[in-house]
C-alpha cells in the first residue's frame, strides 16, 4: 500500500438501525436490518475503504468474513493498484479472540489491536493470521488512527458495533456517519444499541451536519458530518 505521510485516514462510520435506534435483537440469530439494495451499497462502500474496522464483541457475535463481495468492485481496485479486499481491522482490549473465526481465513491482510494484557493473552495464537498490535496499557483510537496512517491507509470504514461507534464520536475522530434506519422496532432492552453513554463533544448543544438522505428501497440513509457542527441558536 502506498504511503500516507502518517497523515489520518478519512473515518466513515457506517452503521444500520432500527427505528428505535438497535443494531440488532437478543436472539441467538442476527437480525437483518438491511435490504438486499442497501447490503450492496455497503458492499460499494467497502471497495471503496482501504481498511474495514471492527470490534472483537462483532466478530464473536456475527463472525463476519468482511469481504468484497461484488467482483467487478475487486478488479477496480486491482486495476487502481490496490489489494484486491481492503486490510481487515479488529480491536480487541482483551486479546480474546478465537483463530476460527472466519475473519482470519478470507482474503486481505488483517490487524489486531489490542492492549499490552491483551497481546499477552493471544501470544502466538494468531500467528500467520493476522499481525497483532499493542497500543499499549488502553486502546488508544488516535494512536490507532496514527498508525493506519503510516501504514498507508487514507480511508478507513467502521462498521461496530455500538462502544467502537461510540469510542469514534466520543473522541471526535469521525468525518462521516452513514446511518441507515429500517422500518423496523426491537424495543428489547437486552439488545445491543447503537450508541453508548458517552461524553459526547459539545453535548446536547452539537448539531451535526446532515449532508445527504436517500431513500433505499423501506430504509432512509442519512448521512451525517459530525465533525461539521452547529451549536443550539446558530443562525
Amino acid at each position: 500500500m502506498s504511503g500516507n505521510d502518517g497523515r489520518r485516514p478519512y473515518v466513515l462510520l457506517s452503521v444500520a438501525v432500527s427505528v428505535d435506534g438497535y443494531l440488532d435483537d437478543a436472539s441467538p440469530d442476527r437480525l437483518l436490518l438491511s435490504n438486499p439494495v442497501d447490503f450492496d451499497r455497503v458492499d460499494a462502500v467497502r471497495a471503496d475503504s482501504d481498511a474495514i474496522l471492527v470490534g472483537a464483541q462483532t466478530l464473536r457475535s456475527d463472525n463476519p468474513r468482511l469481504l468484497v463481495t461484488d467482483a467487478d468492485r475487486r478488479a477496480r481496485r486491482i486495476a487502481a493498484g490496490k489489494p484486491e479486499y481492503p486490510v481487515k481491522v479488529t480491536v480487541s482490549a482483551s486479546g480474546d479472540l478465537d483463530p476460527a473465526l472466519r475473519v482470519w481465513h478470507h482474503g486481505g491482510d488483517k490487524l489486531v489491536y489490542t492492549t499490552d494484557v491483551g497481546a499477552i493473552r493471544l501470544g502466538d495464537r494468531l500467528s500467520g493470521l493476522a499481525e497483532v498490535v499493542s497500543l499499549g496499557a488502553a486502546i488508544d483510537f488516535g494512536a490507532l488512527l496514527d498508525d493506519l496512517g503510516r501504514r498507508g491507509v487514507t480511508r478507513l470504514m467502521v462498521e461496530g458495533g455500538g462502544r467502537i461507534h461510540t469510542a469514534f464520536l466520543s473522541a471526535d475522530l469521525a468525518d462521516e456517519l452513514l446511518l441507515a434506519v429500517a422500518p423496523i422496532l426491537v424495543g428489547d432492552p437486552a439488545a445491543p444499541r447503537f450508541l453508548h453513554p458517552a461524553a459526547y463533544p459539545g453535548g446536547s448543544a452539537r448539531r451535526m451536519e446532515l449532508a445527504d438522505l436517500t431513500r433505499v428501497g423501506d430504509i432512509a440513509l442519512l448521512r451525517y458530518l459530525p465533525k461539521a457542527h452547529n451549536t443550539v441558536g446558530d443562525a
